[in-house]
């Protein structure tokens, strides 16, 4: 067997322990089946890469055949897997929201701006003190965003989507405070 087909059947046969039967799968929870899926995909990927800084060498022409072979199927198999991946990361966001919808508001800040939390809740304190229905003119909720901000990056009557929301907006400055009026009360 050549090292394009034994790298390719050894990511295959171990994607496949991580996987799981098919009962097992219906038993864990979306979580780690996302994560599996990225393992296999990290797998997938370092296949791909060996195979193809490796096709130089399979110039004979049956080892080159096998190596195309193993390289479309490996690379099928990714492709398969990310589109998993994409499927368990919105089953995971939409139980989290679900989850989140009813949470306080400090709760939701927390499990969507991660290490930025403590500054997101003095920003959320300040603006709005935490309620939010808060409002001031055309300005709304926790992070007061306004009519064109909630354009761009949504907006909810729940906590969970108005920190979302903000969160986007957030990211979209630079992970910068600056364009809330509040933003020295972050520092």
């Amino acid at each position: 067997m050549t090292q394009a087909a034994a790298a390719t059947s050894d990511a295959q046969d171990a994607a496949k322990r991580r996987a799981g039967t098919t009962a097992e799968k219906r038993s864990l929870p979306p979580r780690v089946l996302l994560e599996r899926k990225v393992a296999a995909a990290r797998s997938l990927r370092g296949t791909i890469r060996f195979l193809e800084k490796r096709r130089v060498l399979q110039a004979t022409g049956e080892q080159l055949a096998v190596g195309q072979q193993a390289f479309r199927r490996a690379s099928k198999r990714l492709a398969r897997v990310r589109r998993e991946i994409a499927y368990y990361e919105r089953l995971v966001d939409r139980r989290q929201a679900r989850r989140l919808a009813k949470a306080p508001p400090t709760a939701a800040i927390r499990a969507v701006f991660g290490r930025f939390a403590s500054e997101a809740i003095k920003i959320a304190w300040c603006e709005s003190r935490l309620v939010t229905t808060a409002r001031n003119g055309q300005y709304l909720g926790l992070f007061q965003m306004g009519s064109h901000e909630r354009g761009l990056f949504g907006h909810g009557s729940s906590a969970h989507a108005q920190a979302r929301a903000a969160h986007r907006y957030f990211v979209r400055s630079g992970r910068d405070w600056s364009p809330w009026s509040c933003r020295w009360a972050a520092y």
